[in-house]
């Protein structure tokens, strides 16, 4: 497993914060100025990557209507709308990547898209661009996955639907090709998706199962389910993203708005630095705090020779005094000398 990949110039693995990809999709609503405005609000929330998806709606499907090309689904956004319009509303025109790249790089954002057939890669290849994203309902096709692998980019893979055998496919299809830098994103291929069937616990099987850095593509609403991925091992985290969901747009519904956005970035690596490693005891940070713990102290002034018992001897803060664990012990016994209220009990000051 590669502990540490590179995308640009921003590293990637468990040593350091997610890398946050805020996904455009087809937020731009056919529009190259609300696009460009959406890669300058994605650089302002902090987001280290924007990613697109490079498709025509005639390499996505055929420009037939009804039947087996109708969105029939009841719990679907687009139910009613056939393939290739839906495609036709939510491609980014090929000749727009170009700028929005250029806007991408001048912000300090790496800019990256999901190819959905290898003329997508041959164009994204012209582009430079230094990494790939696999769709989910793309992890079944072995010959994208092997022209992609073949760049030697690293490549981001979603693995929403996909069996153990199917993945096992992708990943030995994309290592073989020539892949070096694979990411696995866990994904619920459900717009939205839900908490309930996130399943995050299957982060660090699979990172374990294939030897790869594991992250989470989320579409859920909120952040909870991308900080829990981060808390299970998730080194990126992929977000679709849009200025106001109330501009609506095909994907608007389950993107997150810049303020949303800036919080996650905020909060994924607040979980990232809470891992930490498995330690107990005090930390350097807590040693000050030792002394705010209880220990037994003299509740009362007392002479020489006093016994001690529950009235003059106390278990109270500060912990500068033996520890509650002998109170029993110092119960009945005699001090040595003259005590004065609020002193620290300690073994000499006992009689033989």
């Amino acid at each position: 497993m590669t502990m540490t990949m590179h995308i640009a110039d921003r590293a990637i693995g468990p040593g350091h914060r997610p890398y946050i990809i805020a996904e455009m999709s087809g937020n731009h609503n056919q529009s190259l100025d609300r696009a460009l405005a959406i890669v300058e609000a994605a650089a302002k929330s902090g987001a280290h990557a924007l990613k697109l998806q490079t498709y025509t709606a005639d390499t996505m499907t055929l420009a037939l209507t009804g039947g087996d090309f109708l969105i029939s689904d009841e719990k679907s956004l687009w139910k009613g709308q056939n393939l290739h319009a839906l495609y036709q509303q939510a491609y980014t025109p090929w000749e727009w990547h170009a700028p929005i790249m250029q806007r991408a790089n001048e912000l300090g954002m790496a800019c990256f898209s999901t190819p959905f057939d290898e003329t997508a890669v041959d164009f994204l290849e012209s582009l430079n661009v230094p990494a790939y994203k696999i769709a989910s309902f793309e992890n079944v096709h072995l010959p994208l996955i092997r022209k992609v692998a073949a760049t030697g980019k690293p490549m981001i893979m979603s693995t929403g639907m996909a069996t153990i055998a199917e993945l096992d496919e992708a990943v030995r299809a994309a290592r073989g090709a020539g892949c070096k830098d694979l990411v696995l994103l866990k994904c619920t291929s459900t717009y939205p998706a839900t908490p309930a069937n996130t399943n995050v616990l299957t982060i660090p099987h699979m990172r374990e199962l294939f030897k790869v850095q594991v992250g989470l593509s989320d579409h859920t609403m909120g952040l909870g389910a991308s900080v829990a991925a981060v808390a299970h091992g998730a080194t990126v985290i992929e977000k679709h993203f849009t200025l106001r969901r109330a501009d609506g747009g095909v994907d608007s519904t389950f993107s997150m708005e810049p303020e949303e956005l800036a919080l996650l970035v905020t909060e994924s690596e607040r979980a990232w630095q809470s891992l930490g490693q498995v330690t107990y005891g005090p930390t350097e940070a807590e040693q000050n705090s030792l002394k705010h713990r209880r220990s037994v102290y003299v509740a009362e002034d007392i002479p020489a020779g006093t016994v001690l018992n529950a009235q003059n001897l106390r278990c109270v803060r500060p912990g500068l005094g033996l520890a509650p664990k002998y109170y029993d012990l110092l119960l009945g016994r005699r001090v040595n000398r003259d005590l004065k209220k609020g002193t620290p009990m300690s073994w000499d000051l006992l009689g033989g």
